[in-house]
C-alpha cells in the first residue's frame, strides 16, 4: 500500500503531465497504424507486392499487441509499471527506424509485428497505472477525454498520410513515429508516477498461471473483455479494410478516402464528449446501455444499405459514425467496469483484457478482409453486424447483476 499511497501524491503533483505522456506515446502507436494505411497501397508497389497485403500489415500489427500482454502485466506488478513502460517506449522508437532497412514485404510485415508489440505497454501497463491512480468517476471522463487525444490519430492519420505519399517517401513517416515516441519517453521518465503494490514479489510460471486462472474464471470478466474486442473490431475492420473498398473498389482518391474518415471518427469524439459530461449525472450501467443504441442501429444501417447495394459506401459510412458514437458513449465505462470484475492485481487483469481483444482484432480482422473479397460491401458489413450482435449478447451476461455499475459516482 505505501507504493499506491506515494503513486497518488505524486500523481497529485503532475497529474496533467503522466496523462498527457502516456496519450501522446498512445498517439504515437495509433498513427504508426493509421497513417501507413493509407500509404500501404505505395508499399506494396514499391515492394512488387499484391494488395491482399494491404490489410495485413494491421493484423501483423494487432498481433505483435497480442504477443506480450501475458507477461508485461504481471512483470509489471512485480518490478513496477515505470521501468517496463519506459522499455516499451524505447522499443516502439527502434523498431520504427528499423523500417528504413525493411527489403521486402516479408520483413517489412516482420518489422509491423514488432512495432506492434508496443502496444502490449498501453494498456497492460500504462492504463492500469492510470486506473490505479484515480476513483471511478474522474478515471473514466480522464480515459474519455485521453481517448479524444488518442482518437485524433484515426482521424488524421488516413487524411495526413494520404497526402503524405503524395509528397514524401513514406519511409519518412516511422521517423515521424519515432519522433513522438521519443518526445513522450522524456515525459514520462519525468512524470510517471509508481503505483505497482506487489513490487518485489517473485515471478514464476506456475504462478503467473494460477493468476491467469483465477481471471478467467471469473465470467463477468471474460464477458465484458470479449464485449470490448466485438464491439470494437468494426472499427478497427474498417481502418484495415477502407483503403482497399473506398481507393481500389470505389475508385475514389486519397484525398476523398481520408474525407470519408472524418464523420466516424468525429463521431467517436463526439461520444467521448457526451460521456465526459454525463460521467457525473449518470450511472455506468446507464451509459452503456445509452451506448448501445447507436452501436445496433449503426451497425444495422451499415449491413441492410450493403446489401441492398454493395456499393452504398456513404450509407455504410453514415451507419458506422452512428456506431462510432455509441462506442465513444459506453466503451471506457466497460473498459472500467471490467477492469475492476476481478480482484487479482491489475496489471494482470489488464493483460488478459488485452490478449482475449487483440486476438479477436487479429483473427476478426482478417475474417473481415475474406468477408469482402467473397462479398464485397455486403458481406463485409454483414460480418460487422454479427460482431455487434455478440456484443449485444455479452453485456446481457456481463450487466445480469443489477448492482453492476449502478452507482452514481461524485465528481
Amino acid at each position: 500500500m505505501q507504493n499506491r499511497s506515494s503513486a497518488g501524491t505524486r500523481l497529485g503533483r503532475q497529474a496533467l503531465l503522466f496523462p498527457l505522456c502516456l496519450v501522446l506515446y498512445e498517439f504515437s502507436t495509433y498513427i504508426g497504424n493509421d497513417m501507413i494505411q493509407p500509404g500501404m497501397l505505395a508499399v506494396v508497389a514499391q515492394y512488387n507486392a499484391g494488395i491482399e497485403w494491404v490489410p495485413t500489415s494491421m493484423t501483423a500489427y494487432l498481433a505483435g499487441g497480442m504477443f506480450l500482454q501475458w507477461l508485461l502485466g504481471p512483470l509489471s506488478d512485480r518490478i513496477g509499471r515505470r521501468p517496463v513502460m519506459l522499455t516499451g517506449v524505447v522499443w516502439f522508437i527502434v523498431t520504427c527506424l528499423a523500417t528504413l532497412l525493411a527489403q521486402s514485404i516479408e520483413q517489412f510485415m516482420v518489422l509491423r509485428f514488432l512495432q506492434g508489440v508496443s502496444l502490449c505497454f498501453i494498456g497492460a501497463v500504462g492504463y492500469a497505472a492510470i486506473q490505479e491512480s484515480f476513483e471511478e468517476a474522474v478515471c473514466i471522463k480522464i480515459t474519455a477525454l485521453m481517448a479524444n487525444v488518442a482518437l485524433i490519430a484515426p482521424l488524421l492519420g488516413p487524411l495526413v498520410g494520404a497526402a503524405w505519399v503524395h509528397v514524401a517517401p513514406w519511409e519518412g513517416m516511422f521517423v515521424l513515429f519515432a519522433a513522438l515516441a521519443a518526445i513522450s519517453f522524456y515525459g514520462l521518465y519525468r512524470a510517471m508516477p509508481e503505483t505497482a503494490t506487489r513490487i518485489g514479489e517473485k515471478l514464476s510460471m506456475q504462478e503467473l498461471g494460477r493468476d491467469y486462472k483465477a481471471v478467467l474464471k471469473n465470467v463477468r470478466f471474460v464477458a465484458g473483455a470479449l464485449a470490448i474486442g466485438f464491439v470494437c473490431l468494426p472499427l478497427l475492420a474498417w481502418i484495415a479494410q477502407s483503403p482497399v473498398i473506398i481507393i481500389s473498389g470505389e475508385k475514389l482518391s486519397s484525398y476523398e478516402y481520408g474525407l470519408l474518415q472524418v464523420p466516424i471518427f468525429g463521431a467517436l469524439i463526439i461520444g467521448n464528449v457526451v460521456l465526459a459530461r454525463l460521467t457525473s449525472r449518470r450511472t455506468v450501467r446507464s451509459l452503456i446501455i445509452m451506448g448501445g443504441w447507436p452501436i445496433i442501429i449503426g451497425l444495422v444501417v451499415a449491413a441492410v444499405a450493403t446489401v441492398v447495394s454493395s456499393h452504398a459506401y456513404l450509407w455504410m459510412t453514415a451507419g458506422l459514425s452512428i456506431y462510432a458514437f455509441g462506442i465513444g458513449l459506453a466503451n471506457a465505462g466497460l473498459v472500467r467496469l471490467t477492469l475492476f470484475a476481478s480482484d487479482m492485481s491489475k496489471g494482470t487483469v489488464s493483460a488478459a483484457m488485452g490478449m482475449l481483444q487483440m486476438l479477436i482484432f487479429t483473427v476478426g480482422i482478417e475474417v473481415s478482409k475474406h468477408a469482402f473479397s467473397s462479398g464485397g460491401n455486403g458481406l463485409f458489413s454483414l460480418f460487422n453486424l454479427v460482431n455487434g450482435i455478440l456484443w449485444l449478447a455479452l453485456m446481457v451476461v456481463f450487466l445480469k447483476d443489477k448492482q453492476v455499475g449502478s452507482a452514481l459516482q461524485p465528481d
